[in-house]
């Protein structure tokens, strides 16, 4: 799920992030909306009221949601910067530091934010978009920009020309094709949905401690994904033996 690139990675790989991800997304939105009536998951709306603001001359407040922007700009150079930089090392999963900085990110304001240490709204949406930049980032390299999910917008255009296109079967014959980039949009919506559904539930009753929650979908994707890819390894390892020992028996 987190190690596969290139030709290597398959529709259920993208699923399988896809789905957990954005249900992490999900969370962070609604939490992001409840708390402090900002969207922290994508920049879009903030770049309108930027523009909004500055051709207003209320050039202070313009400057807010300039550092939105920036702190989502920020998130994703950290990551995609950690990911090149570890790729060199080719010790360890080069995914695994921005999906743990990410967790580290919602498990400060998760708490800091409980218990009031944190009181700017601002600082909050800040920390939250820089989390979601390096999420948006590194799912962005894992699946060679084919999956994205901390906003929708896109993938509800392109969900409705997937849909267009079947009833064009003449002009685009790949069905195969059609049909799993349909579901791949599907399942992003779809967990994206219950995400925000299942967090703001959780939010009602324990406030921001449901990004710690967010948090440790994160970190027990990448414990799945560890021991998953250790058991192939020792499987490799066992097969590999029992052909050697065939061979000299």
């Amino acid at each position: 799920m987190f190690r596969h690139q290139g030709k290597s990675r398959t529709l259920k790989h993208n699923i399988q992030i896809a789905s957990f991800l954005s249900f992490v997304a999900g969370i962070v939105n609604v939490t992001g909306y409840l708390s402090i009536r900002q969207l922290t998951t994508n920049v879009t709306g903030h770049f309108a009221l930027f523009i909004n603001d500055v051709a207003r001359l209320e050039i202070w407040r313009g400057l807010v949601y300039f550092l939105y922007l920036l702190s989502f700009l920020l998130g994703s150079f950290t990551s995609s910067f950690i990911i090149e930089v570890v790729s060199r090392q080719k010790r360890f999963n080069k995914f695994m530091l921005p999906t743990l900085l990410e967790s580290s990110i919602l498990i400060f304001v998760g708490i800091c934010a409980g218990l009031s240490i944190i009181t700017s709204p601002d600082l909050i949406a800040c920390l939250l978009l820089f989390a979601m930049g390096v999420q948006n980032s590194f799912v962005t390299k894992i699946s060679n920009a084919i999956v994205r999910t901390t906003h929708l917008t896109g993938l509800f255009t392109d969900l409705g020309i997937d849909l267009s296109h079947l009833l064009f079967p003449k002009t685009y014959p790949h069905k195969a094709l059609l049909a799993s980039n349909i579901k791949l949009r599907i399942s992003i919506i779809s967990f994206f949905f219950f995400g925000g559904l299942i967090g703001g539930f959780i939010y009602s009753k324990i406030g921001f401690g449901v990004l710690l929650l967010a948090a440790f979908i994160l970190i027990a994707g990448l414990i799945y994904d560890n021991l998953r890819f250790q058991i192939i390894l020792a499987n490799r390892k066992f097969s590999k033996k029992r052909r050697v020992l065939k061979k000299t028996a």
